[in-house]
């Protein structure tokens, strides 16, 4: 009962789609940034300056509020934080993987605390391989760690670390299973439309429980959608080339917000109330960031939010 009351009041202070667009209109981050100082997002935003540095900020909240909601929640209630929580430690495990094969030092990782699947041993490898074995014996499975090891850049990585979490993430939670199915629809839709080549095999593998194998010879945007399985068609639907397919990810950050609204509005005492926090608060969050790069690039309005209205 007391993490229900927490979810809900956390979804409360949501910045919402009016005040994003009206941020999006500001004509620069700075006074964008102005506009959020009494927002939930306002103790991390305060002292940054430009757009990275608010951005991190905006996540850096979301990650705070999933860790708050988790110190709520029972022992047994904590699976659905930890597994939302995955997007974070992606972020460290690819950071840390470019860093290993000669890239830029990793930024300061997210704080994930009891909410880690694994990144204290992650944090420690020495180099990709001993990364890459790491990974294999932890629940982010034996996939990603051969991921790890393409030559491929940190590009095969993400794909595949964000299949094996949109597959956690609708393991834990029945009502978040068309978002992550839609989340592999459309990873997979760009890996072949918008890479192009044949995909990588730690993807593919973790694609096929959700997507099947037809899309796999898909020669076209088209044949991918008509290849889905009919409940994830969908997550495509109206979208006739590749690069049209961030609309097909803001519908889905729309989409996942308003089921979001659903569970929070409707759903008893319990984790389903939890998860629909999650949704909303981590959509507010995209809103938000989407909204501070249209300020910073002085355009007026958003692209984006207009999509996902």
């Amino acid at each position: 009962m007391a993490a229900t009351v927490r979810a809900r009041s956390m979804a409360h202070r949501r910045v919402g789609a009016g005040a994003s667009r009206a941020l999006a209109a500001q004509p620069t981050v700075e006074s964008a940034l102005s506009s959020l100082q009494e927002s939930g997002y306002a103790e991390r935003l305060r002292g940054a300056s430009g757009l990275a540095a608010a951005e991190r900020a905006v996540q850096e909240t979301v990650l705070w509020q999933l860790r708050v909601l988790a110190g709520w929640l029972p022992a047994s209630g904590t699976a659905i934080a930890r597994a939302a929580a995955g997007t974070f430690e992606i972020e460290n495990i690819v950071a840390q993987a470019h860093r290993l094969t000669g890239g830029a030092a990793a930024p300061e990782p997210y704080h994930l605390g009891a909410l880690a699947t694994a990144w204290p041993r992650l944090a420690a490898a020495g180099s990709r391989e001993e990364l890459a074995g790491v990974l294999s014996a932890t629940a982010w499975g034996a996939d990603v760690g051969a991921a790890t090891q393409t030559t491929a850049g940190t590009g095969a990585l993400r794909d595949a670390l964000t299949v094996a979490w949109a597959r956690r993430l609708a393991g834990v939670a029945a009502p978040a299973r068309p978002w992550c199915g839609a989340r592999c629809a459309l990873t997979a839709a760009r890996i072949l439309t918008v890479d192009g080549g044949t995909p990588p095999a730690p993807a593919v593998h973790l694609l096929r429980p959700v997507l099947g194998r037809s899309w796999e010879t898909a020669r076209s945007l088209a044949e991918f959608t008509a290849a889905l399985p009919p409940s994830l068609r969908p997550a495509l639907q109206g979208v006739a080339s590749p690069k049209e397919l961030w609309r097909a990810e803001a519908r889905l950050h729309a989409a996942v917000e308003k089921d979001g609204f659903q569970l929070l509005r409707g759903s008893m005492p319990g984790p389903d109330v939890v998860l629909g926090a999650i949704a909303v608060l981590s959509t507010d969050a995209w809103r938000v960031r989407a909204a501070l790069t249209s300020a910073a690039a002085g355009s007026g309005s958003s692209e984006v939010l207009d999509a996902a209205a």
